[in-house]
């Protein structure tokens, strides 16, 4: 294949992208660059980057940036920075793919109507990554596009996983556990091997600690449970959202409090998490820096509750065999990662302190009996694989759940 390939993030504030070169291999894909706009909604701000980490452009957009024109502003430099070389196809995170797709899919007008289904499942993204996919339509009708989900990496959980304990009617018509960041574990799964050999197919258990934050117990580098559910509001304690709580407290607002269902949905989703107990701020290098008490209260919490989730966990899978940090807050912030480990004493996690500060890859000590790993996770390059395997040997546009097999190690069948 010759061209390059867009994978695309969209979020409700900021568009970001990478751009990859089809190599020799059947896989093989180069990073050219990665960038954002910042700021939709207002002033935008444009920033790119070569694959090596160097400048390539830093410039601000219209005080109008929307959706639509940050993406023709993005295709306008890519045109101008890679000339000669087309854009083949555009990979994109789609947050929830529902029961309907176990795999990544490629778009057309039956697939855009499904995906709008899960919006109400997921309001504070799927909107935003739709809109993406139909602004690229209207500037390049023609333009391969694939949807690549992060509940898809949870579809190999059990019946018994997924199910809530409510009436049958209601889990008939998919109330259940979908969980997330199902491409940042997939890319975890596929190069865990290379830093654990066979005990990559064990008990595995991978935290992804962001903004957003989830848990994953994986064995056979499948997912065996998550502590997200049916939305990514589930869980652990996030940026700003709440993550797992009493359902109780939902009628109690509402009655008690006068609150309507969208002040507890902005309550839940947006004025909660590290934000709500912190009053500080939903970053975790703020809250770290910071000696207010309710800072490291909120640090504290964060902490706590990943420790019980991997206990819990490390229950569904039998035992742990491996510990993985992931994302923004997993992979840069060892004081987390020392109060993680410090809570999973009890199942032989020792951590090598002066490891965990230099951030790994191997942060524990040689009397752990658990590995723990610190692993950058690439979502937009699995994005970028899929895109280019569907898109290269694909016959029809989008792939079903029926009949397909999922790939779980991460790397295009």
């Amino acid at each position: 294949m010759s061209g390059i390939i867009l994978a695309l993030n969209a979020g409700s504030s900021s568009l970001k992208f990478s751009i990859y070169r089809p190599g020799r291999g059947e896989a093989s894909l180069d990073l050219l660059c990665r960038g954002e706009v910042d700021g939709i909604g207002g002033r935008g701000r444009f920033v790119a980057s070569g694959g090596a980490g160097q400048t390539l452009v830093d410039r601000a957009l219209e005080a109008s940036t929307t959706q639509e024109s940050a993406l023709a502003a993005v295709r306008a430099w890519i045109d101008g920075r890679f000339p000669g070389q087309p854009i083949v196809a555009a990979g994109h995170r789609v947050v929830h793919g529902g029961d309907d797709y176990a795999g990544p899919v490629r778009v057309d007008p039956e697939v855009l109507l499904t995906l709008e289904r899960f919006i109400p499942l997921a309001p504070s993204h799927q909107p935003h990554n739709l809109a993406a996919i139909k602004a690229l339509q209207a500037l390049h009708p023609d333009l391969p596009q694939v949807a690549c989900f992060d509940t898809a990496f949870h579809q190999s959980q059990t019946a018994l996983a997924r199910a809530y304990a409510l009436p049958r009617r209601l889990s008939e018509s998919g109330v259940r556990r979908y969980g997330f960041h199902g491409l940042s574990y997939e890319y975890v799964a596929g190069a865990l091997s290379d830093f654990v050999g066979g005990a990559a197919d064990g008990r595995v258990v991978v935290a992804h600690l962001g903004h957003g934050a989830s848990m994953c117990a994986l064995k056979g580098r499948r997912s065996v449970a998550t502590t997200m559910g049916f939305t990514a509001l589930d869980g652990l304690p996030m940026g700003r959202r709440s993550g797992a709580l009493d359902p109780g407290i939902v009628p109690y607002l509402v009655r008690e409090r006068g609150m309507d269902i969208a002040e507890v949905e902005d309550l839940l989703y947006q004025k909660s998490g590290l934000l709500g107990v912190s009053g500080v701020s939903d970053d975790m290098r703020e809250l770290l820096a910071s000696d207010r008490p309710e800072a490291a209260e909120a640090v504290e919490l964060f902490c706590y509750r990943v420790g019980r989730e991997l206990g819990s966990l490390a229950a569904a899978l039998g035992g742990l065999d491996v510990l993985v940090f992931t994302g923004g807050i997993g992979e840069h912030a060892a004081a987390v990662r020392a109060k993680v480990c410090g809570h999973a004493r009890w199942l032989g996690v020792a951590l090598d302190e002066a490891a965990n500060i230099r951030g790994g890859p191997r942060i524990d000590a040689s009397s752990s009996t658990v590995p723990v790993l610190v692993i950058e996770t690439d979502e937009d390059l699995m994005i970028a694989r899929h895109t280019l395997r569907l898109t290269r040997g694909a016959t029809t546009p989008a792939t079903r759940r029926a009949g397909l097999t999922h790939a779980p190690h991460g790397s295009p069948r």
